[in-house]
Protein backbone atom coordinates (compact mmCIF):
# COMPACT_ATOMS: atom_id res chain seq x y z
CA UNK A 1 0.00 0.00 0.00
CA UNK A 2 2.97 2.06 -0.32
CA UNK A 3 1.39 4.63 -2.96
CA UNK A 4 -2.40 4.89 -1.21
CA UNK A 5 -2.44 8.10 1.25
CA UNK A 6 -3.51 7.96 4.94
CA UNK A 7 -6.78 8.47 3.58
CA UNK A 8 -7.01 6.12 1.16
CA UNK A 9 -5.84 3.50 3.55
CA UNK A 10 -8.70 4.39 6.28
CA UNK A 11 -10.95 4.21 3.29
CA UNK A 12 -9.75 0.51 2.76
CA UNK A 13 -9.61 -1.09 5.59
CA UNK A 14 -13.26 0.52 6.17
CA UNK A 15 -14.53 -0.91 3.33
CA UNK A 16 -12.80 -4.24 4.14
CA UNK A 17 -14.82 -4.17 7.91
CA UNK A 18 -17.70 -3.98 5.84
CA UNK A 19 -17.47 -6.49 3.24
CA UNK A 20 -16.74 -9.19 6.29
CA UNK A 21 -19.84 -8.17 8.45
CA UNK A 22 -21.93 -8.12 5.03
CA UNK A 23 -20.54 -12.10 4.24
CA UNK A 24 -21.20 -12.88 7.98
CA UNK A 25 -24.76 -11.04 7.85
CA UNK A 26 -25.34 -13.63 4.72
CA UNK A 27 -25.77 -10.34 2.41
CA UNK A 28 -23.71 -11.50 -0.18
CA UNK A 29 -19.63 -11.64 -0.95
CA UNK A 30 -19.97 -7.57 0.48
CA UNK A 31 -17.47 -6.02 -1.81
CA UNK A 32 -20.04 -3.78 -3.24
CA UNK A 33 -20.45 -2.27 0.09
CA UNK A 34 -17.00 -1.82 0.37
CA UNK A 35 -16.45 -0.33 -2.81
CA UNK A 36 -18.66 1.99 -2.10
CA UNK A 37 -17.90 2.85 1.73
CA UNK A 38 -14.15 3.35 0.18
CA UNK A 39 -15.11 5.78 -2.07
CA UNK A 40 -17.39 7.59 0.41
CA UNK A 41 -14.40 8.52 2.80
CA UNK A 42 -11.96 8.69 -0.29
CA UNK A 43 -13.41 10.04 -3.52
CA UNK A 44 -10.01 9.73 -4.63
CA UNK A 45 -9.18 5.98 -3.87
CA UNK A 46 -9.67 4.39 -7.69
CA UNK A 47 -7.14 6.76 -9.32
CA UNK A 48 -4.55 5.70 -6.44
CA UNK A 49 -5.50 2.18 -6.47
CA UNK A 50 -4.65 2.42 -10.61
CA UNK A 51 -1.36 3.65 -9.64
CA UNK A 52 1.58 1.61 -11.13
CA UNK A 53 -0.74 -0.49 -13.30
CA UNK A 54 -1.28 -1.43 -16.91
CA UNK A 55 -5.03 -1.59 -17.32
CA UNK A 56 -7.02 -2.46 -20.16
CA UNK A 57 -10.64 -1.10 -20.01
CA UNK A 58 -13.37 -3.24 -21.77
CA UNK A 59 -16.78 -1.27 -22.20
CA UNK A 60 -19.84 -1.63 -24.94
CA UNK A 61 -23.45 -2.31 -24.98
CA UNK A 62 -22.83 -6.14 -25.34
CA UNK A 63 -20.33 -8.81 -24.53
CA UNK A 64 -18.15 -6.58 -21.51
CA UNK A 65 -18.11 -9.51 -19.40
CA UNK A 66 -17.33 -11.54 -22.05
CA UNK A 67 -14.89 -10.00 -23.24
CA UNK A 68 -13.24 -8.93 -20.10
CA UNK A 69 -12.90 -12.50 -18.77
CA UNK A 70 -10.84 -13.05 -21.97
CA UNK A 71 -8.53 -10.13 -21.81
CA UNK A 72 -7.80 -11.58 -18.15
CA UNK A 73 -7.11 -15.07 -19.67
CA UNK A 74 -4.82 -13.19 -22.55
CA UNK A 75 -2.89 -10.79 -20.50
CA UNK A 76 -2.71 -13.61 -17.57
CA UNK A 77 -0.02 -14.95 -20.04
CA UNK A 78 2.09 -12.06 -18.93
CA UNK A 79 1.26 -12.31 -15.34
CA UNK A 80 -1.15 -12.07 -12.61
CA UNK A 81 -4.16 -10.11 -13.48
CA UNK A 82 -6.68 -8.00 -10.86
CA UNK A 83 -9.96 -7.97 -12.21
CA UNK A 84 -13.72 -8.30 -11.46
CA UNK A 85 -14.98 -11.67 -10.24
CA UNK A 86 -18.60 -10.65 -10.63
CA UNK A 87 -18.65 -8.13 -13.76
CA UNK A 88 -19.66 -5.42 -11.11
CA UNK A 89 -18.88 -2.78 -13.75
CA UNK A 90 -19.77 0.88 -11.78
CA UNK A 91 -17.76 2.67 -9.39
CA UNK A 92 -17.37 0.34 -6.34
CA UNK A 93 -17.35 -2.50 -8.33
CA UNK A 94 -14.14 -1.22 -9.86
CA UNK A 95 -12.44 0.10 -6.64
CA UNK A 96 -13.17 -3.63 -4.76
CA UNK A 97 -11.79 -5.44 -8.18
CA UNK A 98 -8.81 -2.84 -7.79
CA UNK A 99 -8.45 -3.39 -3.93
CA UNK A 100 -8.41 -7.03 -3.57
CA UNK A 101 -5.51 -7.13 -6.30
CA UNK A 102 -3.12 -4.75 -5.02
CA UNK A 103 0.46 -5.06 -6.10
CA UNK A 104 -0.91 -6.88 -9.10
CA UNK A 105 0.75 -5.09 -12.47
CA UNK A 106 -1.78 -5.43 -14.51
CA UNK A 107 -5.62 -4.94 -14.73
CA UNK A 108 -8.83 -6.05 -17.05
CA UNK A 109 -11.39 -3.99 -16.05
CA UNK A 110 -15.07 -4.29 -17.16
CA UNK A 111 -17.19 -0.73 -17.19
CA UNK A 112 -20.46 0.38 -17.58
CA UNK A 113 -20.41 2.58 -21.06
CA UNK A 114 -21.82 5.71 -18.92
CA UNK A 115 -18.93 5.62 -16.69
CA UNK A 116 -16.25 4.79 -18.81
CA UNK A 117 -14.96 8.86 -19.44
CA UNK A 118 -14.29 9.11 -15.47
CA UNK A 119 -13.32 6.10 -14.86
CA UNK A 120 -10.40 6.44 -17.81
CA UNK A 121 -9.43 9.49 -16.08
CA UNK A 122 -8.71 8.13 -12.92
CA UNK A 123 -6.96 4.87 -14.30
CA UNK A 124 -5.49 5.95 -17.42
CA UNK A 125 -5.32 3.19 -18.94
CA UNK A 126 -3.18 1.52 -21.19
CA UNK A 127 -6.01 0.22 -23.80
CA UNK A 128 -9.42 0.99 -23.81
CA UNK A 129 -11.66 -1.70 -25.67
CA UNK A 130 -14.66 -0.53 -27.28
CA UNK A 131 -16.50 -3.23 -28.19
CA UNK A 132 -20.28 -2.28 -29.65
CA UNK A 133 -22.99 0.47 -29.30
CA UNK A 134 -26.93 0.17 -29.64
CA UNK A 135 -29.88 1.04 -27.62
CA UNK A 136 -30.43 -0.28 -23.70
CA UNK A 137 -32.58 0.89 -21.44
CA UNK A 138 -33.53 4.08 -22.32
CA UNK A 139 -34.67 4.74 -19.00
CA UNK A 140 -31.55 4.24 -17.23
CA UNK A 141 -28.58 4.84 -20.07
CA UNK A 142 -30.67 7.71 -22.45
CA UNK A 143 -30.25 8.20 -26.63
CA UNK A 144 -27.14 6.27 -27.74
CA UNK A 145 -25.55 9.43 -29.69
CA UNK A 146 -25.56 10.79 -26.79
CA UNK A 147 -23.42 8.53 -25.40
CA UNK A 148 -21.44 8.22 -28.71
CA UNK A 149 -20.57 12.22 -27.52
CA UNK A 150 -19.54 11.39 -24.23
CA UNK A 151 -17.25 8.50 -25.29
CA UNK A 152 -15.74 10.40 -27.75
CA UNK A 153 -14.67 14.06 -25.84
CA UNK A 154 -13.42 11.24 -22.42
CA UNK A 155 -11.26 9.51 -25.00
CA UNK A 156 -10.05 12.55 -26.67
CA UNK A 157 -8.49 13.30 -22.71
CA UNK A 158 -6.08 10.50 -23.19
CA UNK A 159 -4.50 10.76 -26.63
CA UNK A 160 -1.68 7.93 -24.92
CA UNK A 161 -4.04 5.73 -24.37
CA UNK A 162 -4.35 2.43 -27.07
CA UNK A 163 -7.72 2.17 -28.35
CA UNK A 164 -9.01 -1.20 -29.69
CA UNK A 165 -11.80 -0.60 -31.36
CA UNK A 166 -14.27 -2.93 -33.78
CA UNK A 167 -14.74 -1.24 -36.83
CA UNK A 168 -17.63 -3.06 -38.24
CA UNK A 169 -19.96 -0.48 -35.47
CA UNK A 170 -20.33 2.25 -36.81
CA UNK A 171 -20.93 4.64 -33.54
CA UNK A 172 -17.83 2.57 -32.16
CA UNK A 173 -15.85 3.70 -35.08
CA UNK A 174 -17.01 7.58 -34.35
CA UNK A 175 -15.80 7.13 -30.91
CA UNK A 176 -12.52 6.18 -31.81
CA UNK A 177 -12.21 7.77 -35.41
CA UNK A 178 -10.26 10.65 -34.62
CA UNK A 179 -8.09 8.97 -31.86
CA UNK A 180 -4.20 9.07 -32.72
CA UNK A 181 -3.76 5.34 -31.21
CA UNK A 182 -5.88 3.04 -32.38
CA UNK A 183 -6.08 -0.61 -33.59
CA UNK A 184 -8.92 -1.35 -35.73
CA UNK A 185 -10.57 -4.56 -35.03
CA UNK A 186 -13.27 -6.24 -37.56
CA UNK A 187 -15.30 -7.80 -34.91
CA UNK A 188 -18.52 -7.97 -36.69
CA UNK A 189 -21.79 -6.51 -36.06
CA UNK A 190 -24.94 -8.33 -35.71
CA UNK A 191 -27.09 -5.55 -35.11
CA UNK A 192 -27.35 -2.50 -37.50
CA UNK A 193 -30.61 -0.75 -36.28
CA UNK A 194 -28.70 1.95 -34.29
CA UNK A 195 -26.35 3.14 -37.03
CA UNK A 196 -28.72 3.47 -39.95
CA UNK A 197 -27.77 7.61 -39.96
CA UNK A 198 -24.22 9.00 -39.78
CA UNK A 199 -23.54 10.19 -35.82
CA UNK A 200 -21.35 12.97 -37.17
CA UNK A 201 -23.40 14.34 -39.74
CA UNK A 202 -26.90 12.70 -39.72
CA UNK A 203 -26.56 11.61 -43.42
CA UNK A 204 -27.61 8.37 -44.31
CA UNK A 205 -24.88 5.50 -43.78
CA UNK A 206 -24.19 3.36 -46.86
CA UNK A 207 -23.49 -0.45 -46.57
CA UNK A 208 -21.54 -2.02 -49.91
CA UNK A 209 -20.63 -5.46 -48.48
CA UNK A 210 -19.16 -5.44 -45.03
CA UNK A 211 -17.45 -2.05 -45.55
CA UNK A 212 -19.60 1.34 -45.22
CA UNK A 213 -19.25 5.30 -45.38
CA UNK A 214 -21.40 8.14 -44.39
CA UNK A 215 -23.03 10.24 -47.33
CA UNK A 216 -22.83 13.41 -45.69
CA UNK A 217 -19.26 13.27 -44.03
CA UNK A 218 -15.69 12.16 -44.33
CA UNK A 219 -16.34 9.13 -42.59
CA UNK A 220 -15.83 5.53 -43.31
CA UNK A 221 -14.99 2.09 -42.51
CA UNK A 222 -11.35 1.73 -41.82
CA UNK A 223 -8.99 -1.03 -42.91
CA UNK A 224 -9.02 -3.27 -40.15
CA UNK A 225 -5.38 -4.57 -38.43
CA UNK A 226 -6.99 -7.54 -36.95
CA UNK A 227 -10.10 -9.58 -38.95
CA UNK A 228 -11.71 -13.09 -38.66
CA UNK A 229 -11.23 -16.08 -41.72
CA UNK A 230 -12.73 -18.81 -40.75
CA UNK A 231 -11.56 -20.02 -38.02
CA UNK A 232 -8.79 -18.27 -37.79
CA UNK A 233 -7.77 -14.53 -36.92
CA UNK A 234 -5.30 -12.56 -39.18
CA UNK A 235 -3.00 -9.87 -37.99
CA UNK A 236 -0.36 -7.19 -38.32
CA UNK A 237 2.63 -8.57 -40.63
CA UNK A 238 1.20 -11.59 -41.44
CA UNK A 239 0.05 -12.85 -38.37
CA UNK A 240 -2.62 -16.15 -38.99
CA UNK A 241 -3.83 -17.64 -35.59
CA UNK A 242 -6.02 -20.76 -34.71
CA UNK A 243 -9.03 -19.25 -32.70
CA UNK A 244 -10.25 -22.13 -31.21
CA UNK A 245 -13.62 -20.95 -28.42
CA UNK A 246 -15.24 -22.64 -25.92
CA UNK A 247 -18.17 -20.35 -25.80
CA UNK A 248 -20.46 -20.31 -29.21
CA UNK A 249 -21.34 -17.69 -31.20
CA UNK A 250 -19.64 -15.22 -34.16
CA UNK A 251 -19.92 -12.33 -31.36
CA UNK A 252 -17.86 -14.44 -29.09
CA UNK A 253 -15.27 -15.00 -31.73
CA UNK A 254 -15.35 -11.01 -32.22
CA UNK A 255 -14.81 -10.73 -28.67
CA UNK A 256 -11.90 -12.75 -28.91
CA UNK A 257 -10.42 -10.76 -31.45
CA UNK A 258 -10.11 -7.83 -29.52
CA UNK A 259 -9.09 -9.22 -26.37
CA UNK A 260 -6.41 -10.43 -28.25
CA UNK A 261 -5.51 -7.43 -29.80
CA UNK A 262 -5.25 -5.75 -26.31
CA UNK A 263 -3.53 -8.07 -25.03
CA UNK A 264 -1.05 -8.00 -28.02
CA UNK A 265 -1.03 -4.25 -27.28
CA UNK A 266 0.54 -4.34 -24.16
CA UNK A 267 3.22 -7.16 -25.11
CA UNK A 268 1.88 -10.36 -24.75
CA UNK A 269 2.62 -13.18 -27.58
CA UNK A 270 -0.45 -13.41 -29.75
CA UNK A 271 -0.60 -17.17 -30.36
CA UNK A 272 -0.47 -17.47 -26.63
CA UNK A 273 -3.06 -14.77 -26.26
CA UNK A 274 -5.03 -16.42 -28.62
CA UNK A 275 -4.64 -19.84 -26.88
CA UNK A 276 -5.43 -18.32 -23.25
CA UNK A 277 -9.08 -16.88 -24.67
CA UNK A 278 -10.04 -20.46 -25.67
CA UNK A 279 -9.61 -21.78 -22.01
CA UNK A 280 -13.48 -19.04 -20.98
CA UNK A 281 -15.98 -21.76 -20.77
CA UNK A 282 -18.63 -19.73 -18.70
CA UNK A 283 -19.12 -15.90 -17.38
CA UNK A 284 -20.68 -15.95 -14.12
CA UNK A 285 -23.58 -19.11 -15.14
CA UNK A 286 -23.55 -17.81 -18.57
CA UNK A 287 -23.62 -20.68 -21.79
CA UNK A 288 -23.18 -23.34 -18.89
CA UNK A 289 -25.62 -26.60 -19.16
CA UNK A 290 -27.07 -27.61 -16.04
CA UNK A 291 -29.19 -30.81 -15.39
CA UNK A 292 -33.15 -30.19 -14.50
CA UNK A 293 -35.03 -33.17 -14.19
CA UNK A 294 -34.90 -34.94 -17.62
CA UNK A 295 -33.54 -31.81 -19.08
CA UNK A 296 -29.81 -30.49 -20.18
CA UNK A 297 -30.54 -26.38 -19.82
CA UNK A 298 -28.13 -24.81 -21.46
CA UNK A 299 -28.41 -20.89 -20.02
CA UNK A 300 -27.87 -17.42 -22.15
CA UNK A 301 -28.80 -13.98 -21.18
CA UNK A 302 -29.81 -11.11 -23.00
CA UNK A 303 -30.20 -7.97 -21.97
CA UNK A 304 -31.22 -5.74 -24.90
CA UNK A 305 -32.20 -5.70 -28.88
CA UNK A 306 -29.09 -6.28 -29.80
CA UNK A 307 -27.88 -8.71 -27.66
CA UNK A 308 -31.59 -10.64 -27.67
CA UNK A 309 -30.74 -10.78 -31.71
CA UNK A 310 -27.20 -12.48 -31.08
CA UNK A 311 -28.09 -15.19 -28.40
CA UNK A 312 -31.52 -16.22 -30.35
CA UNK A 313 -28.68 -16.85 -33.67
CA UNK A 314 -26.95 -19.48 -30.53
CA UNK A 315 -29.87 -21.61 -30.44
CA UNK A 316 -29.38 -24.77 -31.45
CA UNK A 317 -32.43 -25.85 -33.48
CA UNK A 318 -32.79 -29.62 -32.71
CA UNK A 319 -33.11 -28.37 -29.27
CA UNK A 320 -36.71 -30.20 -27.53
CA UNK A 321 -37.05 -26.51 -26.08
CA UNK A 322 -36.74 -23.04 -25.99
CA UNK A 323 -37.59 -21.64 -22.72
CA UNK A 324 -37.23 -17.35 -23.05
CA UNK A 325 -38.21 -15.62 -19.52
CA UNK A 326 -38.18 -11.78 -19.28
CA UNK A 327 -38.86 -9.67 -16.01
CA UNK A 328 -39.59 -5.87 -16.30
CA UNK A 329 -37.03 -5.40 -13.39
CA UNK A 330 -35.54 -1.91 -12.84
CA UNK A 331 -32.04 -3.45 -13.61
CA UNK A 332 -33.78 -5.14 -16.88
CA UNK A 333 -35.24 -1.78 -17.90
CA UNK A 334 -38.88 -1.59 -16.95
CA UNK A 335 -39.72 -0.46 -20.49
CA UNK A 336 -40.05 -3.97 -22.98
CA UNK A 337 -41.09 -2.13 -26.14
CA UNK A 338 -37.46 -3.08 -27.27
CA UNK A 339 -39.46 -7.04 -27.74
CA UNK A 340 -40.32 -5.63 -30.85
CA UNK A 341 -37.55 -5.04 -32.45
CA UNK A 342 -36.06 -8.70 -32.07
CA UNK A 343 -37.03 -11.20 -34.59
CA UNK A 344 -38.89 -13.94 -33.15
CA UNK A 345 -40.55 -15.11 -36.31
CA UNK A 346 -38.08 -18.36 -37.26
CA UNK A 347 -38.41 -20.49 -34.95
CA UNK A 348 -39.65 -23.97 -36.54
CA UNK A 349 -40.17 -27.44 -34.94
CA UNK A 350 -39.02 -26.00 -31.73
CA UNK A 351 -41.31 -25.81 -29.03
CA UNK A 352 -41.27 -22.50 -27.76
CA UNK A 353 -42.36 -21.08 -23.63
CA UNK A 354 -43.02 -17.85 -22.52
CA UNK A 355 -41.72 -17.67 -19.24
CA UNK A 356 -40.90 -14.77 -16.53
CA UNK A 357 -42.50 -12.06 -14.41
CA UNK A 358 -43.78 -10.83 -17.67
CA UNK A 359 -44.22 -13.67 -19.55
CA UNK A 360 -47.52 -12.13 -21.05
CA UNK A 361 -46.00 -9.51 -22.35
CA UNK A 362 -43.57 -11.76 -23.99
CA UNK A 363 -46.60 -14.16 -25.27
CA UNK A 364 -48.27 -11.36 -27.18
CA UNK A 365 -44.96 -10.31 -29.25
CA UNK A 366 -44.79 -14.21 -29.80
CA UNK A 367 -48.22 -14.07 -31.16
CA UNK A 368 -47.44 -11.53 -33.49
CA UNK A 369 -44.30 -12.92 -34.50
CA UNK A 370 -46.69 -16.12 -35.47
CA UNK A 371 -44.75 -18.11 -33.03
CA UNK A 372 -46.51 -21.12 -31.89
CA UNK A 373 -46.02 -21.05 -27.85
CA UNK A 374 -47.31 -21.94 -24.44
CA UNK A 375 -47.02 -19.42 -21.28
CA UNK A 376 -45.82 -20.47 -18.02
CA UNK A 377 -44.50 -17.57 -16.07
CA UNK A 378 -42.13 -19.92 -13.62
CA UNK A 379 -38.91 -20.76 -15.65
CA UNK A 380 -38.17 -24.07 -14.05
CA UNK A 381 -41.47 -24.99 -14.50
CA UNK A 382 -41.27 -24.02 -18.14
CA UNK A 383 -38.35 -26.09 -18.63
CA UNK A 384 -39.96 -28.65 -16.95
CA UNK A 385 -43.15 -28.32 -19.24
CA UNK A 386 -40.77 -29.14 -22.55
CA UNK A 387 -39.93 -32.62 -23.89
CA UNK A 388 -37.34 -34.40 -22.35
CA UNK A 389 -33.71 -33.72 -23.62
CA UNK A 390 -31.47 -30.43 -24.25
CA UNK A 391 -33.28 -27.33 -24.01
CA UNK A 392 -31.98 -23.60 -24.23
CA UNK A 393 -33.12 -20.67 -21.63
CA UNK A 394 -32.67 -17.22 -22.72
CA UNK A 395 -33.34 -15.28 -19.79
CA UNK A 396 -32.80 -11.19 -19.69
CA UNK A 397 -31.23 -9.58 -16.22
CA UNK A 398 -33.25 -10.25 -13.62
CA UNK A 399 -34.79 -13.58 -14.95
CA UNK A 400 -31.39 -15.09 -15.53
CA UNK A 401 -29.97 -14.10 -11.97
CA UNK A 402 -33.13 -15.39 -10.15
CA UNK A 403 -33.52 -18.93 -12.26
CA UNK A 404 -29.76 -19.41 -11.04
CA UNK A 405 -30.94 -18.59 -7.41
CA UNK A 406 -33.59 -21.15 -7.89
CA UNK A 407 -31.03 -23.62 -9.65
CA UNK A 408 -28.52 -23.38 -6.54
CA UNK A 409 -31.45 -23.73 -3.88
CA UNK A 410 -32.12 -26.78 -5.43
CA UNK A 411 -29.22 -28.39 -5.01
Amino acid sequence: MADITVRGRIALRAAAAASWASQKAGRGKGSMIGGLIALKIDPTIMEQLGRGRRTVLVTGTNGKSTTTRMTTAALGTLGQVATQADGANMDAGIVAALSVHQGVPLAAIEVDELHLPHVTDALDPAAVVLLNLSRDQLDRVGEINMIERKLRAGLARHPGTVVIANCDDVLITSIAYDHPNVVWVAAGSGWAMDATSCPRSGEPILWEGENWRSTGADFQRPQPDWWLDGEDLLGPDGIRLPLTLALPGRANRGNAAQAVAAAVALGAEPAKAAEATGTVREIAGRYRTVRVGAHDARLLLAKNPAGWQEALSMIEPTSAGLVIAVNGQVPDGEDLSWLWDVRFEHFEGVQVVAAGERATDLAVRLTYAGVEHTTVPDPLRAIASCPAGHVEVLANYTAFRDLNRDLEARK
